[in-house]
């Protein structure tokens, strides 16, 4: 008996990530297979530069942060029964870094054709970009507002 699909979705709280996680989701009813819902977190690069006169800078954890957003996509997309069993990962890293490493062995990467930075008219953002170039398995990239709800 072989073992199910393991289906790894990026998630940053974007609309885009959020479809791509319901179309994540949705695929791995359809072919019994699990999702690892990822979210990757990285330190600001003015982080640790900020004069004493700013303390919100010193109350910052991007990872708390990181999975705080990450727990409310998949309750905001799937609820309390999403059908499936999904896995949540933070892990620290550049987003295509992160992803590129937790699809090794992966059946399919899916993620949301842009992300929350860059810029609003490109179709593709750079992470999804990346990814589609070097991921070690088959890529789906959901637009934003193409997805089934």
């Amino acid at each position: 008996m072989s073992a199910s699909p393991r289906i790894v979705v990026g998630v940053d709280g974007s609309p885009a990530s959020e479809q791509a996680l319901r179309w994540a989701v949705d695929y791995a009813m359809a072919v019994g297979g699990t999702v690892s819902a990822i979210a990757a977190w990285e330190y600001p690069a003015f982080y640790g530069w900020a004069e004493q006169s700013v303390p919100a800078v010193d109350a910052l954890n991007p990872e708390e942060l990181a999975g705080r957003i990450l727990s409310e996509s998949v309750v905001r997309v799937v609820g309390d029964d999403p059908g499936v069993r999904i896995s949540e990962t933070v892990m620290p890293g550049g987003a295509a870094t992160v992803l590129l490493e937790a699809a090794k062995g992966a059946a399919l990467l899916v993620v949301g054709n842009r992300g929350l930075g860059g810029f609003s008219g490109v179709l593709l953002g750079s992470v999804s970009r990346h990814l589609t170039e070097h991921a070690p398995c088959p890529v789906v990239v959901v637009r934003d507002g193409q997805a089934a709800q």
